[in-house]
């Protein structure tokens, strides 16, 4: 079987779920061919890393107006025609001739909507598998030639056949992770309290040293916090306080899941449900990307943490309140459990193979 997984760069959280279920898909057919693409390097080399810095420009100085487009075309009825459509159509179909894949699943919007368009105008029927990687039932994710939706939860099912999608055509299975994340965690019960601090791939975290100065003070506290790409806040703070141990890049972030008592972060939809299997409760910084306030509404919806708010001394008073909770964060570990056991866990590997199995050819 060869199965073609195409995303994109904008954010890890993409990337990161197209690698979760590669894994997940060799784990479960360890003879197939499972690749990832970023499409968006491959159709256009010299200008996707210009485009990736400019989305995230837009996103850190610019998010009044990323959300107002976003909540404008949330329900929108009628497709919007990529930029650039017959250049990404033509290196699409250049794609799918070299790699000759059985299924394509697609973890971001765009590339979900590129496929849809070419097996309408080729009348294919090459199997599309769309994963929404966030808590949102957001209109560019439906296209009417996926033969299957991945969604995060129950309630994203529940709006996608509001808008049409057919009950059969959709998998609750949550936001794909690393297996690691799933492995039992291992807390210690030497009276320290682990708090663990991550702003996404970006490194988005506080600047002002109060907070940091506060973090070092708490009774009993040991912070490890994970700067990612933002090496300037890596060089200021690393080593500079006893009690915060300094992280830069890492791809063992299960590694720190699983110790940490508590995780303060952005609620990106990767992010949340990592700490959803590991389960670690969650104390998410009030959002500003429309995506990720959906995202903090599942949170306090489902109980399994809180939101706290961005200026440092409210940010740290909230820390302390749930920190030395052990009965809530107990609570919330529960939560936990019980939202993995709603997943359909097994369920991907089963429609790709069945898809597959399909085989490919064209439309009468």
């Amino acid at each position: 079987m060869n199965i073609l997984i195409l995303t994109g760069k904008f954010g890890m959280g993409h990337w990161s779920a197209s690698q979760s279920l590669r894994l997940q898909l060799l784990n479960a057919f360890p003879a197939a061919n499972v690749t990832v693409e970023d499409f968006f390097a491959y159709a256009l080399p010299d200008a996707s890393e210009a485009i990736y810095k400019g989305f995230s420009l837009l996103v850190t100085h610019g998010s009044g107006l990323y959300n107002i487009y976003y909540k404008a075309t949330e329900n929108a009825s009628l497709k919007t025609r990529p930029p650039l459509e017959s250049l990404f159509q033509d290196k699409l179909a250049e794609l799918l001739w070299e790699r000759r894949p059985d299924a394509v699943i697609a973890t971001h919007p765009f590339c979900a909507q590129l496929v849809s368009d070419y097996k309408e105008e080729l009348c294919s029927t090459l199997p599309l598998v769309t994963c929404i990687t966030d808590l949102t039932s957001h209109s560019e994710w439906i296209n009417d030639h996926t033969d299957c939706y991945l969604v995060g939860s129950p309630e994203i099912r529940d709006r996608l056949e509001e808008k049409g999608v057919d009950h059969g055509r959709i998998l609750v299975t949550g936001i794909p992770v690393k297996p690691e994340f799933k492995a039992p965690a291992r807390r210690g019960q030497d009276g320290v309290r682990r708090l663990l601090i991550m702003g996404g791939g970006l490194g988005l975290l506080p600047k002002r040293d109060s907070f940091y100065e506060a973090l070092n003070a708490l009774p009993d506290v040991r912070t490890t916090l994970i700067t990612g790409g933002n090496q300037k806040l890596y060089d200021k703070l690393h080593g500079k306080y006893e009690n915060i141990e300094v992280v830069g890049f890492t791809d063992r972030v299960y590694d720190y899941m699983a110790r940490a008592d508590l995780m303060l972060s952005k609620p990106g939809g990767i992010t949340l449900f990592e700490t959803i299997f590991s389960e670690l409760p969650i104390l998410a910084w009030e959002p500003f990307l429309q995506q990720e306030r959906n995202n903090a509404r599942f949170i306090t919806r489902y109980q399994i943490g809180r939101i706290a708010a961005k200026e440092p001394e409210a940010c740290v008073e909230a820390i302390r309140r749930l920190l030395y909770d052990d009965k809530a964060l107990r609570r919330m570990g529960q939560n936990m459990r019980l939202l993995k056991g709603r997943l359909e866990a097994q369920s991907l590997a089963r429609i790709v193979a069945t898809l597959a199995a399909q085989g490919r050819g064209v439309c009468a």
